[in-house]
């Protein structure tokens, strides 16, 4: 605890206290200071200490939207001189942000000059740029001459200035609010006017009443989408917090000959254009995105970005997808409903209490106007009793102020009056008393005694305030009804399904290959589907032969499986051209030299393979586990010792039998339901050797029998379709296959 110190010598006010408490009680004050009176907006007004300031200076300056405008720097000059002294930039960016209709649903401040533009670019400085009020504004400081809120002193005690709006406008939830304090931050999106005032209406009579059934989500300047569920949006909304994945509104101009260019329109709220452009042209340049060819600004008071496919075969859902998930064409807008209450606190509050705090800020605004008039009128009422009694004694009046050296306490005396009315006929001037005036001054003092009597009743009957606030709130909605250009709902809610992950395929443009392997692991990949047997398809190095050569798609996967068991994947887009005689394998992925190819083919995603390694073990595989993503690629096969991987074979979608054949040239068939499915591993024994190993297996349909290429020139096929001698179960050592069955003891 702080005590004060007794030395003499020590300046009077000084105390002598622990630091750690010292400097926590003013960091305390700091932070309430900076919560209070700073960053979070009041939810009676929507308004931060700022902005009302620098709305109550303009409307003192009667910049009105019937006058001229004034330079922004003789009101950023009058706010930090008299009501807010702070830095004058801050002061003016705030200003200005109150101008920029891309910031603000409804602005309050109209502009004249630079005040920056979507593009990010700043506004010009104050000695530049002029400012008057917009309507929004005048309804939101309506009642401020009828005493609708209090008032306080400034800074330095010279001038009074209000403590907050009392329009009937929804400023908080209508225009939004951000904003960082101590320990905690705001942010509020924009919303529409006439959904918040329908919903506004709907609470008057039931503060339980659903208003998610009138505001159907933010709506936003600069429009966009908003694609969140009903379910995630009614929760944000029911907590106060969240956030609206906002997307950018695109649509796609069809060109002769079958191309297409997308535009967009609506970029997403807070997302600056010349940025956004900027992330979509280093997607280009790094290729991140390679479906994706250029893209121009061709914006001028109205967006409009054209992005220019790779080709006319991109898929148009893909690319935008791409985009939506690499760029801010979409993003998150955060919602963080944290507020001050008319208490001043500061709390986190769901759409229907902020509402519900605001519709009862208007029922207090309602009854101090209503109090306000009514004592108006009853200071009329006693100048026109006055007026009355002298027209009802004139000539007396007349004598009086004739005679008497001190006319104003006679009548006084006289006639009963009360100091305000005998003052206010001793300042009558003489065209006043024509017989005329008594009978107008009879009418309006009817007119307000009628008046009176109905203000009245309204504070005596909740109900007639109800009455009155509706249609208060029905006359301002239609000012801002979604039949005006200015109320118009700008943002569409419509669910979409989150961004995709896009496949590497989808990336790629289209296009047939043909993918040949030599015998030394060079590959290459032709253009188009050539013929496997051409002389160019066959040219090879000196001592080099064919090993692989297969029909394939650029968007392609291959899978290349060795002798150790592992699988490796390459891309078909990544493979060099077929000029010459390619390039190494075994440079695009770690294959150690000693290690054999067993086979190269296109993966199928949906498809499995049959493996199976020289000693006879063997299993099915999904493709799908096979695919690896770095180089050192997947082992999906883990031989015994001594022996290699030797077969992989596509599974037919139809296939139900395994056909073996081994070293030994005996054949043996079996139901494919005895073999095991599995991932990785060495599997089980698909056939039995005395001597030798597996030499080659694959599956086939039972009913259509086992096919094979017979040797000589014509490369006749035979079928056989009575396999009864060969079929038995799982692992049996099978017999001599059918007369005609290559002497490779290879069924391909």
């Amino acid at each position: 605890m702080a005590t004060e110190l007794t030395d003499p010598d020590t300046p009077i006010g000084v105390f002598d206290a622990p630091f750690d408490s010292a400097l926590s009680e003013r960091y305390l004050v700091y932070a309430l200071s900076t919560i209070t009176a700073r960053s979070l907006p009041d939810v009676r007004d929507g308004l931060k200490p700022v902005h009302r300031r620098l709305l109550w200076a303009m409307r003192l300056l009667k910049l009105d939207p019937t006058q001229g405008y004034k330079k922004c720097a003789r009101v950023v000059g009058d706010v930090i001189g008299k009501y807010h002294p702070h830095g004058d930039q801050s002061v003016y960016d705030a200003m200005v942000r109150l101008a920029q209709t891309f910031s603000l649903r409804y602005p309050l401040v109209d502009g004249q000059g630079n005040f920056g533009n979507i593009d990010g670019d700043n506004a010009a400085a104050y000695r530049y740029t002029e400012a008057r009020l917009t309507q929004v504004a005048i309804d939101l400081m309506d009642g401020l001459d009828e005493d609708a809120v209090a008032y306080r002193p400034t800074y330095n005690g010279e001038e009074q200035e209000p403590e907050l709006f009392p329009g009937l406008f929804p400023n908080l939830l209508a225009n939004g609010a951000s904003g960082i304090a101590v320990g905690m931050a705001t942010s509020i999106p924009p919303h529409n006017a006439a959904e918040l005032l329908d919903a506004a209406v709907a609470l008057v009579d039931d503060r339980s009443a659903d208003v998610l059934g009138f505001v159907r989500g933010p709506d936003f300047p600069t429009g966009g989408l908003v694609v969140d569920p009903p379910a995630v949006i009614a929760e944000s909304y029911r907590t106060g917090r969240g956030a609206f994945r906002v997307r950018a509104r695109w649509t796609i101009e069809r060109e002769k000959g079958g191309g297409w260019q997308a535009v967009v329109s609506e970029i997403p709220y807070g997302v600056q254009k010349g940025k956004l452009i900027e992330q979509i042209a280093s997607l280009i340049n790094d290729k991140k995105l390679p479906i994706l060819a250029d893209v121009r600004d061709e914006s001028d008071e109205a967006v409009r970005i054209v992005l220019e496919p790779r080709a006319r075969t991109v898929d148009v859902q893909v690319l935008m997808d791409g985009l939506f998930r690499l760029t801010d064409l979409e993003t998150r807008v955060p919602l963080n409903l944290n507020v001050l209450d008319k208490e001043r606190t500061p709390r986190v509050m769901s759409l229907a209490e902020a509402l519900a705090a605001w519709v009862d800020h208007q029922f207090v605004v309602l009854d101090r106007r209503t109090r306000h008039r009514l004592g108006k009128i009853a200071d009329r009422i006693e100048l026109l009793d006055g007026y009355l009694v002298a027209y009802l004694n004139l000539d007396r009046v007349i004598e009086i102020i004739r005679t008497e050296d001190e006319p104003k306490a006679v009548m006084i005396a006289e006639f009963g009056l009360t100091d305000r009315q005998a003052e206010a006929i001793l300042n009558m001037r003489l065209r006043s008393l024509r017989r005329l005036e008594e009978f107008e001054i009879r009418k309006e003092r009817d007119q307000l005694d009628a008046e009176r009597v109905t203000l009245e009743a309204l504070l005596a009957d909740p109900k007639k305030q109800k009455a009155r606030m509706k249609r208060d709130l029905k006359r301002i909605r239609d000012r801002y009804g979604p039949d005006t250009l200015l109320g118009k709902r700008r943002t569409d809610v419509e669910e979409a399904a989150p961004t995709r992950d896009i496949p590497l395929e989808a990336m790629i443009e289209r296009e047939p290959i043909t993918v040949i392997l030599s015998q030394r692991g060079w590959i290459r990949a032709m253009k188009g589907h050539n013929d496997l047997a051409a002389a160019e398809t066959l040219k090879f190095k000196e001592g080099d032969g064919p090993a692989f050569a297969f029909h394939a798609q650029t968007t392609d996967k291959l899978l290349l499986a060795a002798e150790n068991g592992r699988f490796y994947t390459l891309a078909a887009d990544k493979l060099p051209g077929g000029r010459g005689f390619g390039e190494p394998v075994r440079a695009m992925i770690d294959l150690d030299g000693s290690v054999g190819v067993v086979a190269l083919l296109a993966a199928s995603a949906q498809g499995r393979l049959l493996v199976a390694a020289s000693d006879g073990r063997g299993f099915i595989v999904p493709v799908a586990d096979t695919i690896a993503e770095t180089r050192k690629g997947k082992t999906i096969v883990t031989p015994r010792a001594g022996a290699v991987l030797k077969v992989v074979r596509p599974v037919g979608a139809g296939d139900d039998y395994v056909a073996a054949i081994g070293d030994n040239r005996k054949m043996l068939v079996f139901p494919i339901n005895e073999l095991v499915e599995m991932t990785r591993g060495q599997g089980l024994q698909l056939q039995r050797f005395r001597d030798g190993g597996l030499s080659d297996a694959r599956t086939f349909v039972f009913a259509e029998g086992l096919s094979w290429v017979m040797g000589g020139e014509g490369r006749r096929v035979r079928t056989e379709t009575d396999l009864s001698l060969w079929r038995a179960a799982r692992g049996a050592a099978g017999r001599m296959p059918p007369t005609g069955f290559p002497r490779d003891n290879r069924f391909a």
